[in-house]
């Protein structure tokens, strides 16, 4: 790999860390760049190259060739379909974000992203963050469908970055799981990151980020059951990995484990999960509100059928 050469000793706080995840803390990259830097064979630690599931030693010299840094994508203006806006005032804009379409413009995604398609709407969105995630505060997986909040100003995108940061944003989500899980109410505790085989899937592993979902059962079915889910936290593919690690889940997510046969007889093509719900303070008038996103057709029909 062609690229800037860099080595540095392990620090005593990345003692017993993954390769990866150590390069990931000193060099400042994803730990999924780490993972590829690591197969390619362009680190090194004391001279010989490691497994990226190593463990590092405090004192260890590690030796990396980092990849020239990617041009990040633009948003591409032009009409979403399916995008809706639920809301909108001069701080923030809350959307419908359909199936399929990306929260902003990332390298590999090829497809309709929020950001284009609200400045095809001709939506003015703040210099506030990285050029082509104007105003994004959250992200909803490409995925998945529903409510997703953008900032409409400076000060907006700073307080509402504060917020979700704060977990002080109620973020509520239905999905439809395999079987009925036990508790019918309860918490899920489990850190996830990288899945340690796929870098494209994630996991709970013990060296993740902390993680906290919280489920309750609103409807139960013979093969299925609907619930109601308040995240905590905000991991990537966050309620797909715990309902899965608690051997429930979505429906219509191979990824994680569900059965394709069920997905099949309901007429799903992707997971059965929406953001129903956001609630939080307004950044300008400080007082609380909330907005919701009613369940897309292909949703509702499966949930029809299971009925």
């Amino acid at each position: 790999m062609t690229g800037k050469f860099r080595a540095l000793p392990v620090p005593e706080g990345l003692e017993g860390m993954r390769v990866d995840a150590a390069m990931s803390k000193l060099f400042g990259v994803s730990r999924s760049v780490a993972a590829e830097i690591a197969a390619a064979g362009d680190v090194l630690v004391d001279g010989s190259a490691p497994q990226k599931s190593d463990r590092v030693r405090a004192g260890a010299i590690l030796e990396v060739t980092l990849p020239e840094p990617k041009q990040a994508p633009q948003p591409v203006t032009e009409l979403v379909e399916g995008l809706e806006i639920l809301y909108r005032d001069a701080d923030i804009i809350a959307v419908n974000k359909p199936v399929g379409v990306a929260a902003h413009p990332t390298l590999g995604w090829e497809g309709p992203d929020v950001v284009g398609g609200l400045q095809a709407m001709g939506v003015t969105l703040p210099d506030a963050g990285p050029p082509e995630r104007k105003g994004i505060v959250q992200r909803l997986d490409v995925g998945t469908s529903g409510v997703m909040i953008v900032a409409a100003s400076v000060p907006a995108y700073s307080a509402l970055k504060r917020a979700f940061k704060g977990r002080t944003v109620d973020k509520t989500y239905h999905a439809l799981v395999q079987g009925l899980p036990d508790p019918i109410v309860g918490t899920i505790d489990a850190p996830i990151g990288r899945h340690p085989s796929a870098g494209w899937k994630f996991a709970v592993t013990q060296d993740g980020r902390p993680s906290v979902t919280h489920y309750e059962v609103a409807e139960a079915f013979r093969r299925a059951s609907l619930l109601k889910i308040h995240l905590e936290t905000g991991r990537t593919h966050q309620i797909r990995v715990h309902m899965s690690s608690i051997g429930h889940p979505c429906v219509g997510d191979p990824m994680y484990g569900s059965d394709p046969n069920l997905a099949r007889e309901l007429g799903l093509k992707r997971q059965w999960l929406h953001a129903t719900s956001l609630g939080f303070v307004h950044p300008r008038t400080g007082e609380y509100m909330e907005v919701t996103s009613d369940y897309p057709e292909d949703l509702r029909a499966a949930l029809d059928t299971i009925r």
